[in-house]
């Protein structure tokens, strides 16, 4: 669906989405809801971190009249940042392939961290983390102004568009280094490769040392451990909680 060619309208709706690219509006990027507007099978009301003026500037732009925010998609809300509990990560990188604006360095078996400065907020990052080491934690008192929104969702848009031009460039080359490789390498060989994670420090200005720390085989039961009784609610040492 969100590879339809764009109209001029597809592009002037995506322009004034948050591009958070969080799938609360029930589609999987930004650009999806804005061609799923335009075809009218959604309403505009369905972004929460665009908020109630994001609402009136896609009325504004299709001629309807606003509404308010439906709670069914949530509530507009003060900005989120990730942050990682870096003693209870085990460096499994999942959430690295889950955040869609590169905003998590990190390497497998290596500690991760957050561009707190590049973090849009999404929560895409929570679910797959298998300690549950990762918190959305406000930056802000209150949502941020339309004129804030517009310009972190420049950066994100750019940061969203290098990633997947990434992505579709390391799939050309596996595509291609497999179709060169001798016939006894098998394909799930290749595949393993493509997608096991390396050391990597998307664009931006990422901090240093923690991501270079090793993780031990102990540290890791015992990140396993404390996540487990974390989500129990028993886990009282963390400052992430």
């Amino acid at each position: 669906m969100s590879d339809r060619i764009p109209t001029d309208l597809v592009e002037r709706i995506d322009a004034l989405l948050p591009q958070t690219q969080c799938t609360r509006c029930g589609y999987p990027t930004c650009r999806a809801y804005a061609h799923a507007i335009d075809r009218g099978e959604a309403d505009i009301d369905q972004c929460p971190p665009g908020g109630g003026e994001g609402v009136a500037a896609l009325a504004q732009l299709l001629g309807r009249e606003s509404k308010p925010l439906n709670p069914f998609y949530g509530d507009e809300a003060p900005p989120l940042v990730a942050f990682i509990d870096e003693d209870v990560c085990i460096g499994c990188t999942k959430c690295i392939q889950a955040c869609p604006v590169d905003a998590i360095v990190g390497a497998a078996k290596r500690m991760h961290t957050i561009i707190a400065a590049e973090c849009t907020g999404c929560e895409l990052c929570l679910p797959p983390c298998p300690v549950d080491c990762i918190a959305l934690l406000p930056i802000a008192p209150t949502p941020l102004a339309r004129a804030q929104v517009l310009a972190r969702a420049a950066n994100a848009r750019a940061r969203f568009d290098a990633r997947n031009a990434r992505i579709a460039s390391a799939a050309v080359a596996t595509a291609e280094a497999a179709m060169l490789s001798p016939a006894s390498a098998s394909t799930e060989q290749s595949i393993a490769a493509s997608t096991t994670p390396t050391s990597f420090a998307p664009t931006g200005s990422a901090p240093t040392g923690t991501a270079d720390r090793p993780i031990t085989r102990s540290a890791v039961l015992e990140a396993i451990a404390r996540g487990k009784a974390r989500r129990q609610g028993n886990f009282k040492d963390s400052p992430i909680r």
